[in-house]
């Protein structure tokens, strides 16, 4: 099996698994739970990167992660582009932005899987808590660090290979290049999506001390939120979101 099929083997695989979550939220009538988690979490990211939002060098960079992997969009469409890319890949985009795609999908997989489970868990628990108190106990009942841990890791890997990748002037001419065909092929969303990644990446410079700070900050608060008190999980989280 080549490379290019088992990238598009990937792709399509954590994308059945997205769209399958995305029915079952519906037939249950987890979407509006869902919508209020991603809200939350949106604001809690937000409010941790605050100064690299206000900073003109990571601006764009942030709110690329912010938007693109953790926002509380509706990814629909370009989740059906990607569904389409898998099996034109090779065709269509340069090859070394193949693992970029899966890094996506597989991101995104992970996250609608631990968002549909807090969710779950969010209606059940009603709103006679907190929101705070009301989230940090839906994380714990979803439980699953080595997810939340992998998540990180993928977020990781596809920020290294956008720095690495951004510093080949002949792949940003190609990528630029595939505007026209990508949008005859339905596949715009996408294109903008690599795009805004490698302009936001490109800016940077050396994104080291970026990828560091978000491995740091987020390692710590996923080992806060399944080891320290609930009481100070959730005074943290409210002086966090205060911030936003």
């Amino acid at each position: 099996m080549t490379t290019v099929s088992r990238a598009a083997d990937q792709i399509r695989l954590q994308l059945q698994r997205v769209s399958h979550l995305r029915d079952q939220a519906q037939s249950a009538g987890l979407a509006s739970a869902v919508h209020e988690v991603k809200q939350l979490q949106a604001r809690r990211f937000r409010a941790t990167y605050s100064d690299f939002l206000q900073s003109p060098r990571h601006a764009a960079a942030t709110r690329f992660f912010l938007e693109e992997l953790y926002g509380e969009h509706n990814f629909t469409e370009r989740d059906a582009q990607f569904g389409r890319i898998a099996g034109a890949i090779e065709r269509l985009f340069p090859a070394a932005v193949g693992q970029l795609a899966v890094d996506l999908a597989e991101t995104h997989a992970l996250t609608e899987a631990l968002d549909h489970e807090m969710a779950g868990h969010w209606m059940d628990l009603g709103s006679d808590c907190g929101y705070a108190e009301r989230y940090v106990r839906c994380w714990r009942l979803t439980g699953q660090p080595e997810q939340r841990l992998r998540q990180l890791a993928v977020v990781q890997h596809m920020g290294r290979e956008l720095q690495r990748l951004t510093r080949s002037r002949s792949l940003l001419l190609a990528l630029k290049m595939m505007r026209q065909p990508a949008q005859v092929a339905g596949l715009s969303s996408l294109q903008q999506f690599l795009e805004r990644g490698f302009s936001a990446f490109a800016g940077l410079g050396d994104a080291s001390d970026f990828l560091a700070a978000i491995q740091g900050r987020e390692s710590r608060w996923i080992a806060s939120m399944f080891d320290d008190e609930p009481a100070h999980c959730e005074a943290a989280l409210t002086q966090e979101l205060s911030k936003a």
